[in-house]
């Protein structure tokens, strides 16, 4: 066997590990994103009802002086990101990164979350003010705590608005990062005919249990969102990568079956030879 023949060979030999690696790693994605996904949709029932609560209270409020509704300069905006701790995912954190680059400024404080994210800010003019690594795929507990130290943040005055930046899920092939504000909230308007509502003790003291609530359930709807998107793209690269391997396989076996012909008719060229010459 010729050096180019052995030299394909063992292209192909590696070929095939690989496309059992990206297989194996399609398919753990493929069942991470089914279970992801479906919490996102039960959690998406509870987080949609307690929206509809509070925008129900916001539309019965006008010139609130309540901190979570009070509006002024946005001097010590503070962002929350989500990305992930593991690689393979194709442009899902590079997108996430575009976003901050374009849309969070060098004095904005930044809250990393994902091993990704926290290398990646390590590396850049930014002020990451707290960080977080090794996320379970349901995180409840930490973004109940996150809210927590934020609220108490904006409530000191050390920040004056609460964003987070995600990645919206659409589709298993479309999801985008996003930007949005948690706080200060935006006061909703009465549209329409709707029916007036009593609140006991009042309104502006309900907020105060409501909207922590709230921001929390919004959170943890993000991150659901985020862990989802994650994998729906992990998933993609990987069938991608597989199908990349497979292709690339078949056009290596092509050249291989080539010179294996190339060498064997030589031999067969240079054995006729040598008996004209006898």
């Amino acid at each position: 066997m010729s050096g180019s023949q052995i030299a394909i060979k063992n292209r192909i030999r590696s070929i095939d590990s690989t496309m059992k690696i990206t297989k194996a790693m399609q398919l753990v994605a493929a069942s991470k994103y089914a279970r992801q996904k479906e919490r996102m949709r039960k959690n998406k029932e509870y987080a949609t009802e307690l929206k509809d609560v509070l925008e129900n209270i916001l539309s019965t409020i006008s010139d609130s002086d309540h901190p979570y509704l009070k509006k002024g300069e946005d001097s010590k905006p503070c962002t929350i990101v989500f990305t992930s701790d593991m690689g393979l995912c194709g442009s899902y954190n590079s997108n996430v990164f575009k976003l901050i680059e374009n849309e969070c400024s060098n004095h904005e404080q930044i809250i990393m979350l994902g091993s990704r994210g926290v290398i990646w800010m390590k590396h850049r003019d930014y002020q990451m003010i707290d960080s977080y690594t090794q996320l379970d795929d349901d995180s409840y507990s930490l973004c109940s705590s996150l809210v927590d130290m934020v609220l108490e943040k904006y409530q000191t005055g050390e920040i004056t608005s609460i964003n987070v930046i995600y990645t919206e899920f659409k589709n298993p092939l479309t999801f985008a990062p996003k930007k949005t504000r948690l706080l200060p909230i935006e006061e909703k308007k009465k549209q329409g005919n709707t029916v007036d509502t009593i609140f006991e003790p009042s309104n502006e003291e309900i907020l105060n249990d409501l909207v922590p609530m709230s921001i929390k359930s919004l959170l943890y709807s993000y991150y659901l969102e985020t862990k989802t998107s994650e994998q729906a793209s992990r998933r993609t690269s990987m069938e991608n990568a597989t199908d990349n391997a497979e292709e690339l396989k078949e056009t290596l076996s092509l050249q291989y079956n080539q010179a294996r012909q190339a060498a064997i008719t030589q031999e067969i060229t240079e054995i006729v030879a040598g008996s004209s010459a006898q």
